[in-house]
């Protein structure tokens, strides 16, 4: 009898096996040994890099990236081009600011952190389900002109109204999380806080592809009335996408407010939501690390482009035309931005590799 239970609680080496293979196929990124690299350099990031580099530059480039991130999977699994992910991250910002603590004590309502914080991320998934419901009503450019006129009725009114959002002047002075001792907004414990968000919504978003209802918003994308006809809601489909993708670019809004302690409506202009496309665009519109990549070359060209400008003798107010030419250059030589231009490049080499004599000299 203890000899039955003990072969009864042996492993199975070929279940193990089987399981193993399981897991590397639904998430290849493990058997990456350059995903492991990078993962390791971000997580040691701030023993290499100064405060500036932390929050300016890769601070910054992690929560564009959560922002970028949202449109992406609206656009890469749904077929939806959204232009309101950063006006969904603006208004959790707003909410953010109008909900907890800020300078303008006659608008906030002094909420502490862990109370408007939640509260934000509801409202802005809120209003990205609904914006989503009137956006799934129509197809292609109309999906994008709809989701541009919600953003840009949303700045003008930010703009415009004193009584909540403080008009163009914005909020100011927005309180940043305090507990446990430690001042979260402090330079190494933010980028801690966004890198962790960041891997958070990058691998949801990677576990929800994979999953039933990503497979089945992948197929409505590809053959919407096929979906229909096997039994689907191809429109409920599309706005839980939306709804996901709100509240993902809200965590972006709320990491965004607590990054420059205020919000104020440039933050959420018209050409700030085309930037968004751009960075998701310029990284690669179908994979989750795309985003992060468009917003890290986005960042750098922001950032370093005015002084490089400057010193070649020109005007530095012309940044942006180096970041329009680094956009039409990328997607002239790939419809899949950064990550197309390094899978083509893996492929030249393989078949290269493969040839008689490939790779070799002589």
């Amino acid at each position: 009898m203890s000899l039955l239970q003990s072969t009864q609680l042996r492993p199975d080496p070929t279940t193990a096996s089987e399981a193993r293979r399981a897991f590397i196929r639904a998430w290849p990124e493990f058997q990456n040994p350059v995903a492991w690299l990078v993962a390791l350099i971000l997580v040691i990031m701030p023993l290499i890099a100064n405060g500036f580099f932390l929050i300016e530059i890769f601070g910054t480039t992690l929560i564009l990236g959560i922002i970028a991130l949202s449109l992406m999977f609206l656009a890469g699994y749904g077929g939806m081009v959204s232009l309101m992910q950063l006006t969904i991250a603006g208004f959790a910002g707003y909410m953010v600011a109008v909900f907890g603590v800020s300078g303008n004590a006659n608008i906030s309502l002094g909420w502490p952190w862990w109370l408007a914080t939640p509260m934000a991320l509801a409202l802005a998934t809120l209003f990205g389900t609904l914006g989503g419901a009137l956006a799934v009503r129509t197809e292609g450019i109309y999906t994008i002109m709809i989701t541009l006129a919600i953003g840009a009725a949303f700045y003008y009114f930010t703009n415009q109204n004193w009584a909540i959002f403080n008009g163009h002047t914005g909020i100011n002075n927005v309180a940043t999380p305090h507990f446990w001792g430690i001042d979260w907004r402090a330079d190494i414990a933010f980028y801690y806080v966004t890198l962790g968000v960041a891997a958070i919504c990058y691998f949801a978003v990677q576990y929800v592809s994979r999953a039933p209802f990503g497979l089945a918003l992948q197929g409505v994308r590809d053959n919407s009335r096929r979906m229909a006809a096997l039994g689907f809601n191809p429109n409920a489909h599309r706005i839980a996408a939306y709804a996901f993708a709100a509240f993902i670019a809200g965590l972006g809004g709320v990491l965004q407010v607590w990054n420059y302690r205020q919000i104020s409506p440039g933050s959420v202009s018209v050409g700030a939501c085309i930037d968004v496309l751009i960075i998701a665009v310029v990284g690669g519109i179908t994979r989750p690390i795309g985003p992060f990549i468009g917003a890290f070359i986005f960042v750098l060209l922001r950032t370093f482009a005015l002084d490089l400008l400057v010193k070649l003798g020109l005007d530095g107010n012309r940044f942006r035309l180096l970041i329009g030419l680094g956009f039409l250059a990328i997607v002239f030589w790939s419809s899949d931005g950064v990550i197309g231009l390094w899978e083509r490049w893996q492929r030249r080499n393989a078949s290269s590799a493969k040839r008689p004599g490939g790779g070799r000299h002589g």
